[in-house]
């Protein structure tokens, strides 16, 4: 049962959600499947299904499974540089979906407008001030900031950096946050800073209800935080959004296929809209292998540094409890040491 003091933080991001927790798993391309989105979302949380490239089919599949498996609020997060990305907006558009979530890169305003005509209440991710302020001008109902501690695609800025440039400076919408997140006592802390919610990502992936194979989930457990390192981009030429994963022999193949695409580009046989589409394709694919398959050693184990705080599997609903559970006894824990 969540606490008077526990409530007073959770608030803002509670009632923007409609949940009980403002505690979000973030979307993992090929795990925040219904079956996840679902068991976060009973279990009193906030998450959002991974459109990535799905075919458009697909997602609204994903969708019907969602709303038959809970009742309560989810959202659907979409890439903006995904090929099938209108056909993802036009869709969740249609659909009704009530909660619409940009990330990969910045959206345009037309595309913000167009959800928020649906109905939707809109995210954005920001990774400067500047940003954050523009996503506001187009009509982003809350922001998302999310450190480069995160797994998966990330950026270039820790989470300490961008509150400090963020979070302090906003005070117009909620913002969450999120990157190397993975106990209440942590997120306990955030809050107290203004934060409206957390976002975690790994410590869902490494839940009971997570569709990883058995093998990926394994080295979840086994990692330390310093296994967990971000791709380089070798050539300005080729520009290409960094990814954090657990090291295996995918970052060494990756570091191939630049080298390749870069030669490619010299000789004038590929442009760098394709070079770059390969590099995603890369991914896409490695990342596939290592959740279905199980392929621990080219597949990509994408994961966040938090992944060196993981040491076993749980449900989702144990997960959320002992979340909610510190975040409460730290909080008590500070009000009684100021108190003193």
């Amino acid at each position: 049962m969540q606490s008077s003091l526990a409530a007073k933080y959770f608030q803002t991001g509670a009632e923007f959600f409609g949940v009980e927790y403002p505690i979000l798993c973030g979307a993992m391309t090929w795990v925040s499947d219904a079956r996840l989105v679902s068991a976060v979302a009973n279990a009193g949380g906030f998450a959002s299904l991974a459109a990535g490239n799905m075919s458009a089919e697909l997602l609204a599949t994903e969708i019907r499974k969602t709303r038959d498996l809970t009742t309560r609020p989810f959202g659907v997060n979409l890439i903006t540089i995904a090929p099938n990305y209108r056909k993802h907006l036009d869709l969740v558009s249609r659909m009704q979906v009530p909660f619409v979530i940009f990330a990969g890169s910045f959206p345009k305003r037309p595309e913000v407008e167009q959800a928020k005509r649906s109905g939707a209440r809109v995210l954005c991710f920001a990774s400067t001030h500047s940003i954050a302020e523009r996503m506001l001008d187009y009509g982003a109902d809350a922001l998302i900031l999310e450190g480069m501690e995160a797994g998966g695609h990330v950026g270039f800025v820790s989470l300490v950096v961008l509150l400090q440039q963020v979070l302090f400076e906003l005070s117009e919408v909620p913002v969450f946050v999120g990157g190397g997140i993975a106990s209440g006592k942590m997120a306990a802390h955030l809050f107290l800073m203004g934060a409206a919610g957390v976002q975690l990502g790994t410590r869902f992936a490494a839940s009971a209800e997570s569709n990883i194979h058995a093998n990926f989930k394994q080295k979840l457990i086994q990692a330390k935080a310093r296994n967990a390192v971000a791709t380089p981009q070798y050539d300005s030429r080729l520009p290409v959004v960094a990814v954090r994963a657990i090291k295996n022999a995918a970052h060494e193949e990756f570091g191939k296929l630049q080298l390749q695409l870069l030669r490619e580009l010299e000789a004038g046989r590929l442009s760098r809209t394709e070079a770059q589409m390969q590099v995603e394709n890369f991914w896409v694919g490695a990342l596939r292998r290592a959740v279905q398959e199980g392929d621990i050693a080219s597949g990509s184990l994408m994961a966040g540094q938090s992944v060196g705080l993981i040491r076993d599997i749980q449900p989702v609903q144990k997960i959320m409890d002992n979340l909610v559970q510190d975040i409460e006894s730290e909080l008590q824990r500070i009000r009684a040491d100021l108190s003193t």
